[in-house]
């Protein structure tokens, strides 16, 4: 296995995206790991195959350079509407007691979640 120069692959798959895209991407740059116009992480190596790639004309757009997805807040539904796995309680005059409150707490959220150790 051959070493990989990072500024060489690099400056390569800039003037290949460049080329191919009309633009220069934007390098996210983690330990070890590069990221493309805010996509998926990706090694050094794929990184260079990336560039024979555009450099030989046969990638994708979307397969260069996946589109950054506009963050939108999703309305959050009331707890009473969401389905849950375990029942939804009703605050009281004197607040929620801790199991409640993680009954609460975890069926606010997007995706299903399991109640803490201890808590039936």
């Amino acid at each position: 296995m051959s070493k990989l120069d990072k500024t060489e692959v690099l400056s390569a798959f800039e003037v290949a995206y460049e080329a191919a895209h009309g633009k220069k991407p934007e390098i996210e740059t983690k330990p070890g790991w590069y990221s493309i116009d805010g996509g998926k992480n990706m090694r050094l190596a794929d990184v260079a195959a990336l560039t024979e790639e555009l450099s030989s004309g046969s990638a994708t757009p979307s397969k260069a350079a996946p589109a950054k997805k506009a963050k939108t807040k999703k309305a959050v539904a009331p707890a009473t509407t969401k389905k849950a796995p375990f029942i939804v309680i009703k605050e009281n005059e004197e607040g929620y007691t801790a199991e409640e409150l993680w009954i609460v707490e975890l069926a606010r959220k997007d995706h299903d979640c399991r109640l803490p150790r201890g808590v039936v």
